[in-house]
């Protein structure tokens, strides 16, 4: 039997529901916005005590009235933030299982893809659905069920604010761990991403990747594209990312696409290289056109120099893919200094890992050049006239195949079983 004072708040709430039930909008949002002052971090038995165990009445109304009016946008904030407060009350589960069965998680997904909600409402939403799905793999099954990957994935692309992308990233992330069923899902779609135009959702899309892909055997064949295109970003950071995730690729199917193709982009097809021009307009055409190539071309032999460093059969690898002559093209390129730069360390470490390579490349360079290239790699490029570069554009250096062996300088010939050199 309960205490007069159980009574009288329950009475309490009643009335409270009844002045909801009774209230226009704005007797509601002002009755939210005291709700949301009074109630904000407590647990769920503590929001029972306060609502005389039937607070559930209370998130029902709110959550059918979140349903029936998201899409004029009354209030949206404060409905979800009150929502929020529910699902984030700790203790216990029974409020997220009664939204959910209300249909709840298919009601947010419904906010991110109306094109007339706001965007911190949008927000408000992904934080919501991040909620759900930190509370297990059930719940994350539920979300990804109701086609919410997809959904999710929207909004971090297309979304204009960091705030959005950075949560809806975190949710992509959350749903990706503790999820079996759908990573496969969540994989192929995070790889579609990595075309998007937004410089900030690539980069945190492939963050991402990188830890989906560690918990796979095999690689998708259709990743290698994406990723090598990726290497032509403006921005260091995305460009960082890629990188991170070639070098986790050595292991993986891929590699021999994956190797090939860094390979071929040292030397970019002349449609995609604009001529150099004396115009007030060359400037624009070569932020515009040439740039991205020479900025791919500059982080490819930077990815190339990585992966050999860090193995001496990739590093073989990339010899019977003609390295050496690729590497060389890119030293010519004077219209790009960090090109240059980058080619200019990978070959250093060839030859310092393949010392009889160093005679050939001596008959493209010469003794005087050859030297100083040795003692300071870094810098080569600012001892390059053009004629020297054009040699080296030209040069027909050939390795063809190369053999498993030691590599102590006496022993390089075992390497190298056949050098062929053509002269310009």
């Amino acid at each position: 039997m309960s205490t007069p004072q159980e009574q009288a708040n329950l009475g309490k709430v009643l009335s409270f529901l009844r002045e909801w039930d009774r209230g226009d909008r704005t007797v509601r949002s002002r009755m939210l916005n005291t709700f949301l002052s009074q109630n904000a971090g407590k647990s769920f038995y503590e929001l029972e005590c306060e609502f005389a165990q039937v607070s559930s009445l209370f998130l029902a109304r709110l959550t059918t009235w979140t349903r029936l009016t998201y899409m004029f946008g009354t209030f949206l904030g404060l409905q979800l933030k009150a929502i929020r407060i529910f699902l984030s009350a700790s203790g216990h589960d029974q409020y997220l299982m009664e939204f959910l069965e209300d249909g709840g998680v298919l009601t947010l997904l419904d906010i991110l893809s109306h094109t007339q909600s706001k965007e911190e409402d949008k927000a408000e939403a992904l934080h919501l659905l991040l909620t759900v799905s930190y509370a297990g793999h059930k719940y994350k099954e539920i979300i990804c069920e109701s086609h919410g990957v997809k959904v999710i994935a929207e909004r971090l692309v297309e979304s204009n604010t960091e705030e959005t992308q950075k949560t809806a990233w975190a949710l992509l992330e959350s749903l990706s761990q503790g999820n079996p069923k759908y990573q496969n899902q969540i994989y192929r779609i995070l790889i579609a991403l990595m075309a998007c135009n937004s410089p900030k959702a690539q980069q945190l899309v492939v963050h991402t990747l990188r830890t989906v892909q560690s918990k796979k055997k095999t690689a998708h064949h259709s990743i290698v594209e994406p990723l090598l295109n990726m290497l032509r970003s403006l921005h260091m950071e995305v460009q960082g990312e890629a990188i991170n995730l070639i070098l986790d690729l050595k292991c993986y199917d891929v590699r021999p696409m994956l190797l090939s193709g860094l390979v071929a982009l040292l030397r970019p097809n002349k449609e995609e290289v604009k001529p150099h021009q004396i115009t007030e307009e060359a400037e624009m055409i070569k932020m515009t056109g040439s740039l991205p190539v020479f900025v791919q071309q500059a982080a490819a032999a930077k990815a190339i120099r990585l992966l050999a460093e860090e193995d001496q059969e990739l590093s073989r690898e990339f010899l019977s893919l003609g390295v050496i002559q690729y590497l060389l093209y890119a030293m010519g390129n004077r219209e790009h200094t960090d090109t240059q730069i980058q080619a200019s360390l990978a070959l250093e470490h060839f030859i310092r890992s393949f010392p009889v390579i160093e005679e050939h490349v001596q008959r493209v360079m010469g003794s005087a050049l050859l030297t100083a290239f040795m003692h300071q790699p870094g810098s080569f490029y600012m001892n390059l006239d053009e004629t020297q570069a054009e040699i080296l554009l030209t040069n027909k250096v050939d390795i063809t195949e190369v053999l498993n062996g030691g590599n102590s300088e006496g022993g390089q010939e075992e390497h190298l079983n056949h050098f062929n050199y053509e002269d310009k």
